[in-house]
């Protein structure tokens, strides 16, 4: 199994439910108890689900940052949480635009370009360049769970990043660990916005789709699969080196 380490850390059971599972629904409790029962994790869950969204963020740039150095030591990678887009190449000139729309008085330019354009990705992923600014190489997206709210939330952010980047685009990704394959197919369908979505228990979701998914659960995982959506976490680091 490829899950991170890190992972065991976050995942558990809480009155008898799995801290990933939606309790309104069978089919997510069903698979989200067989991806624990695969790993092995019987422990109760001791931490809520805004703290478990958090410890996704720092493992992910934990993984990515030990892994990129190790696969790639030739660039020089900055891993980081919460780092305004400003602060990279593509993006410097977003702060000019941002100081512009402060400064008008009228409230203008606010209205026409809108106040939400400064994002701050979960986590960032840089190639930094002796005496210029880093490249943004890759923005990563991290949801412990899919609902819609959240959805719309990962698409608004690639959106930006693609219509305001000068230069290459960077790699715009999603890491999850939510269970339902249907909710991950919301993510997932369509082109245009997010490359990829990247699944923290990939190996263990396919068996327990295979074992206690429904027919609608198993083919809207085959689908994500086979369109190559829907990829493991192991893999991204790979990923991010090799191009």
């Amino acid at each position: 199994m490829s899950t991170p380490s890190f992972l065991h850390d976050i995942l558990g059971w809480r009155n008898g439910v799995p801290n990933t599972a939606d309790r309104g629904s069978r089919s997510s409790i069903a698979i989200a108890a067989f991806i624990l029962e695969q790993l092995e994790i019987e422990r109760e869950a001791a931490t809520t689900g805004q703290e478990a969204g958090s410890q996704l963020e720092h493992g992910v740039a934990g993984l990515l940052s030990t892994q990129l150095h190790r696969l790639d030591a030739k660039r020089l990678w900055s891993v980081a949480l919460g780092q305004p887009i400003t602060r990279f190449a593509q993006y410097s000139h977003v702060a000019d635009l941002d100081d512009l729309v402060r400064s008008d008085q009228s409230g203008i330019l606010r209205t026409v370009v809108g106040a939400d354009y400064v994002i701050t990705p979960d986590v960032t992923v840089a190639v930094e360049r002796f005496g210029e600014s880093g490249f943004l190489h890759a923005a990563v997206s991290c949801k412990w769970t899919i609902r819609s709210d959240r959805v719309q939330n990962i698409r608004h952010e690639a959106v930006l990043l693609t219509r305001l980047r000068k230069g290459r685009q960077p790699h715009i990704v999603t890491v999850t660990a939510e269970p339902l394959p249907t909710r991950l197919a919301s993510i997932g369908r369509g082109t245009g916005e997010v490359d990829a979505v990247y699944h923290a228990t990939f190996d263990e979701l396919r068996s327990a789709t295979d074992f206690a998914g429904t027919a609608e659960q198993k083919a809207a995982l085959t689908e994500l699969i086979d369109q190559g959506r829907l990829l493991d976490l192991a893999d991204l680091p790979k990923v991010l080196a090799t191009y």
